[in-house]
């Protein structure tokens, strides 16, 4: 079954972030998506504040929030004072405070992205366990092939500088 794309699953996954352990989205590009201002997402939040426990959606810390700022492209996100960000439950709560037909059809897609990535990762996983399996069964010849596989499968990370200045 296709579905009409109201926004792009990509651009939804671009702003998924790993924060605290957790996949969440930040205020602004909530509000970007429901095409309404931050400050009246976070307000509808605010007068809703039992509908959302901190495992739905939390503020960030400064560190975070300079820390997100260079992955962003928005720049003035480091000199905002409050970023909330909100996890999947969270974003699917938003749609029971902001009850506009787009913010219901935007959470469709929403989630439909984090199922999406949960796929990956659970896919990414049995891959994983069957190249296991397939490595106990042959001999250390191969011993090579599956570190190399292995080395593939793992997500890239790179030793970035900081950018800017400190002050000491």
């Amino acid at each position: 079954m296709k579905h009409s794309s109201l926004i792009p699953v990509d651009r939804i996954k671009k702003a998924i972030f790993l924060i605290r352990g957790e996949k969440v989205m930040l205020d602004r590009d909530l509000a970007e998506l429901y095409q309404v201002e931050t400050r009246v997402l976070n307000q509808a939040v605010g007068r809703n504040r039992d509908r959302f426990p901190p495992d739905f959606a939390f503020e960030l810390t400064r560190e975070e929030i300079m820390g997100i700022s260079q992955i962003v492209t928005s720049s003035n996100l480091r000199f905002s004072k409050r970023v909330t960000v909100f996890t999947e439950q969270g974003v699917a709560m938003l749609s029971s405070v902001l009850r506009s037909k787009r913010a219901v059809s935007v959470n469709i897609q929403i989630m439909r992205a984090f199922v999406k990535l949960r796929q990956m990762l659970a896919s990414n996983a049995e891959l994983s366990r069957r190249l296991d399996e397939l490595e106990s069964k042959y001999d250390r010849q191969f011993k090579v092939v599956f570190n190399a596989i292995r080395e593939l499968m793992s997500p890239v990370v790179r030793d970035r500088k900081e950018i800017g200045f400190r002050r000491k």
